[in-house]
């Protein structure tokens, strides 16, 4: 019965109370009421796609719309060829097409939130991920109608993820605010990812644990996620995402 009560103490504290916190300052703030209200144009946060020759992939991500958006991120893909004179977007939906392709600006606010950028590859190295970022794209095993959930997953961070996962090349993980990431697209219970040097544990999506070297440890309950990365000096505080003295 201690322990029981232990527990109990432990997941409030650590996940109970900062994602209340985060959802009170949430709601302090400003935010559209519907979709319709939501600013989606670009954040002019990426450079004009033919201000160079040269290939990209973005990774980004923002805040997502209504109460959820105090929990958890969206996130998307971006591709530019090289040569060419536009970005491709690729996002999970829960609605039409599940895999939604220039839907929206490569860099377009998500329901009035700014994105900021989780991977940018550039030039001959963004070239050669390019086939392999097209063909993981192509690959996901959730991307016919219906194969959408908010929580745990398959949802857009599902999406992402597994797209980042077989593109090991990447060298990089979506934030710990991004609920849905750690669903096992792969339908396994452990995952190990050599290029990252973590692994990973699942039970799918609800809970889990993740503990390596690019990651640190993190403890994931019910899509929030709690760590602390010491080769970085941060940690991961569930509802607000990762705070460190170096970068990710």
């Amino acid at each position: 019965m201690r322990i029981f009560k232990i527990v109990l103490l432990v997941l409030l504290v650590v996940y109970v109370l900062p994602a209340a916190l985060a959802a009170l300052l949430w709601k302090l703030g400003e935010h559209p009421s519907s979709w319709r209200d939501a600013n989606w144009t670009s954040a002019e946060l990426l450079p004009a796609a033919g201000e160079s020759e040269a290939a990209a992939v973005y990774v980004l991500a923002a805040r997502t719309g209504g109460l959820k958006g105090s929990l958890s991120e969206h996130s998307w893909i971006v591709v530019k060829e090289k040569g060419a004179g536009r970005y491709e977007r690729w996002d999970k939906v829960g609605w039409g097409s599940p895999i939604r392709r220039d839907g929206y600006p490569a860099d377009g606010r998500w329901y009035s939130n700014p994105p900021h950028i989780v991977v940018a590859r550039t030039g001959p190295e963004a070239e050669a991920l390019i086939p392999t970022v097209r063909a993981a794209i192509a690959d996901y095993p959730f991307a016919r109608p219906g194969g959408y959930r908010i929580f745990p997953g398959p949802n857009s961070n599902t999406f992402v993820a597994h797209v980042m996962r077989h593109v090991p090349a990447l060298q990089a993980t979506l934030p710990s605010a991004a609920v849905g990431r750690d669903y096992p697209s792969d339908g396994g219970f452990v995952s190990f990812e050599p290029a990252l040097g973590d692994l990973r544990l699942s039970l799918a999506g609800y809970a889990g644990i993740v503990a390596g070297r690019t990651s640190g440890l993190e403890v994931n309950f019910l899509g929030l996620v709690a760590g602390i990365d010491p080769l970085r000096l941060a940690v991961k505080i569930p509802a607000f995402g990762r705070f460190g003295l170096l970068p990710d």
